[in-house]
């Protein structure tokens, strides 16, 4: 019984990936997702993995990535939540930080508050930012709040933020208390238990979503669950969360909002496990969907971590993996805008009705038809044929769009694809060249459905001269949720200037989160050997606005006792320098120094042991399936080889131009380009190589 299968269900397809005992016993499945209930798409997948031969009754360990909440917080599709906060603080969630979402747009609002001012009420309290009570909470000020909650009854979900809980939450948790009784039928979210740190809009908008998503989640999680019990009785489950770790299914009901940014963690877990097999470190991922294209930056095999997001333009304030996301997908649809220019996304045809090729009522052109045009995609269809596609409709799509360039639609589908590479190649600026790095310094690992058939000109686009495809990249994100950890953050609000007298107050913060964290150890049942933390401060600059991340320490759990002593108060402010030299491009080492927040990162290890890869040798490159015309520039095709992916063996190379096709995606190889099989089975593309 020790079968791993790793579920990401996607806008456009739910993806799986199996390893079953033994070294490079793998399964692989792809469906498309049903967007009215995901969790069929996943019972109905794993019955396709049964008939490939993965004993469902022997999986041991099942991790699923869901977009569950994403989905329902841009359709704002939740709860009815009733928000208790303290006496004059009931608007906070419309004044916000006054910042508009769009500077030169006199016109957009910021998307309206999830409770409405009706739902919102005011209990008499008061606690200090030191933790000090002002104002006590009193028994008829609770009693108030329960009673007028109880006149609220179509209400299913409280969230409760009072000013200063996450410096002393006695007065949320007799407040939660007191709700529960009275409303057992009510979800209740507490900020000191969602997120306790200061910055009372955030802390207070990441409360009130976790309240309104508990009622979605709580629907889902019964259901899968259910089913999941069916099919994989023996498995234990694991939810993703945004910072690229599992949690349990209880975890992830009474915390959805910390799944709301998780789709796109899986695969840059999934990435850096396949770049670091093969030997690289630093490495830009993208990964591009049905619906859109993630990218994010990797040094050293670690990917930055993200403290404050935003989804449909509500933020968030929790650890996630920082990933840009842009709309340019296989369905992102083809336009004309205003000023006569070809616009290509956001607005994506998704998986119902979907590109017009696809055959079910679509009938806007998207980037899919483009490359069906191009003959980069085949006309047997994806899955390994069982998704057809017609050439006949995606030319009818692009029909209008090239009568209004004066084009062929060959030509015009070529200028689509241009537009949506461009796309991304300014998303992955953000994260690198406006932060001070440089493209050409990485690797550029594609993955996606999509990925593989657009990374060389986002590459030729920011110089980058290498290009990895790892061996399912279709399904990158399922093998990121197999080899993924359980994780969990914890954190306190604990301001001090960095000085050895300040040792007492953070070793003190730090001996509670370890032992929240042991709690947390023995409710997942981890074994001690697989038990690791790792500990940050959120530090900055006396009267600066904004913190970073600074790493202390790691290791068992044992590492931390004690720490930080006093002598090591001045290292610490070292690694502050270090860390602000490399944002920034400068520190000052004679300016006092502020914690702000202690962190601790749980982990529960859960990786197996990486199968050796196999030695390259010179290997035969085999005959290929087919000879078709392939349109890498817009004036004429090339007659190009087409070669089936799982028949190259390790050390083969391709000179481009070719196609390799797989089940789960096509990579294109451009004339003068070289790609090789390394001893990992991944594809790695040397611009220029041939």
């Amino acid at each position: 019984m020790d079968w791993i299968v790793g579920v990401d269900v996607g806008g456009t397809f739910t993806d799986f990936y199996a390893v079953g005992p033994g070294d490079g016993e793998v399964r692989v499945a792809k469906r498309p997702s049903t967007r009215d209930n995901p969790g069929r798409a996943v019972l109905e997948g794993l019955g396709e993995l049964a008939e490939a031969g993965v004993p469902l009754g022997d999986v041991r360990r099942l991790a699923h990535g869901t977009t569950v909440a994403t989905n329902a917080i841009i359709q704002r599709r939740g709860g009815r939540v009733v928000l208790l906060t303290t006496a004059g603080f009931r608007d906070l969630l419309e004044i916000g930080r006054q910042i508009r979402p769009h500077m030169y747009d006199l016109y957009r609002d910021q998307p309206p508050p999830l409770v409405p001012r009706e739902r919102r009420l005011e209990v008499e309290e008061r606690i200090t930012s030191g933790g000090r009570v002002i104002r006590p909470l009193g028994e008829e000020a609770i009693g108030a709040a329960v009673a007028r909650l109880g006149e609220i009854e179509e209400a299913d979900a409280c969230a409760v933020c009072l000013l200063f809980a996450f410096r002393n939450p006695e007065h949320e948790s007799r407040l939660g208390a007191a709700v529960r009784a009275a409303r057992p039928d009510l979800r209740v979210s507490l900020s000191s238990e969602v997120q306790p740190e200061f910055r009372e809009f955030e802390r207070c908008s990441t409360t009130v979503l976790n309240a309104w998503l508990q009622p979605v989640m709580d629907e889902y999680m019964a259901s899968l669950e259910a089913g999941l019990a069916e099919r994989v009785p023996h498995a234990r489950i694991g939810i993703n969360q945004s910072n690229g770790g599992l949690m349990s299914p209880a975890r992830a009901r009474a915390l959805p909002v910390r799944t709301a940014l998780s789709g796109p963690a899986a695969g840059v877990v999934g990435a850096i496990d396949a770049g670091g097999r093969s030997g690289l470190r630093d490495l830009i991922t993208l990964d591009m969907g049905g619906t859109s294209a993630d990218v994010s930056l990797v040094r050293d095999l670690e990917a930055d971590v993200a403290l404050e997001r935003a989804v449909a333009g509500l933020p968030i304030r929790l650890p996630s993996v920082d990933v840009q996301t842009v709309g340019a997908g296989g369905g992102s649809i083809a336009w004309f805008d205003r000023d006569g220019l070809l616009k290509v996304g956001p607005e994506s045809a998704g998986a119902d009705p979907g590109p017009a090729c696809y055959g079910r009522g679509g009938a806007a052109p998207t980037v899919t038809d483009a490359n069906l045009l191009l003959g980069r995609l085949s006309g047997r269809g994806l899955l390994g044929g069982r998704m057809t596609l017609d050439r006949d409709r995606a030319a009818q799509a692009f029909a209008g769009i090239a009568g209004e360039l004066g084009y062929g639609v060959e030509r015009a589908a070529h200028g689509a694809i241009g537009v949506v590479a461009a796309n991304m190649v300014r998303a992955i600026r953000t994260i690198s060249v406006e932060r001070g790095h440089d493209p050409r310094d990485f690797t550029l690992v594609a993955f996606g459905g999509a990925g593989p058939l657009h990374a060389r000109d986002v590459a030729a686009a920011l110089g980058i001269r290498e290009i990895l495809v790892p061996e399912a990249p279709g399904i990158v994100c399922a093998q990121g949720l197999v080899i993924a950890d359980l994780k969990e953050d914890f954190v306190l609000g604990r301001r001090a200037e960095l000085k050895p007298d300040a040792a007492g107050e953070l070793a003190a913060a730090v001996a509670e989160l370890v032992r929240r964290a042991r709690g947390w150890f023995g409710e997942e049942a981890v074994p001690g050997p697989d038990r690791e933390v790792e500990l940050h401060f959120d530090a900055r600059y006396v009267g600066q606005n904004f913190e970073l991340r600074v790493p202390v320490v790691s290791g068992p759990p044992a590492a931390l006792d004690g720490h930080p002593a006093p002598d090591a108060v001045a290292a610490i402010k070292d690694r502050f320098f270090e860390v602000h030299d490399a944002a920034y491009g400068y520190h000052n080492p004679d300016d006092p120094v502020e914690v702000v927040n202690v962190r601790l990162t749980a982990f529960g290890r859960t990786r197996r042991g990486q199968a050796e890869g196999t030695a390259p040798g010179a290997a035969e490159l085999p005959a290929p399936v087919e000879v078709r015309p392939v349109w890498f520039d817009p004036h004429a095709p090339a007659d190009t080889p087409v070669f089936d992916r799982s028949r190259l063996r390790p050390g083969v190379g391709i000179a481009g131009p070719a196609i390799v096709e797989q089940l789960d995606a096509t990579t294109v190889v451009h004339p003068g380009d070289l790609a090789r099989v390394d001893a990992h089975a991944n594809l790695a593309i040397t611009l220029g190589g041939a």
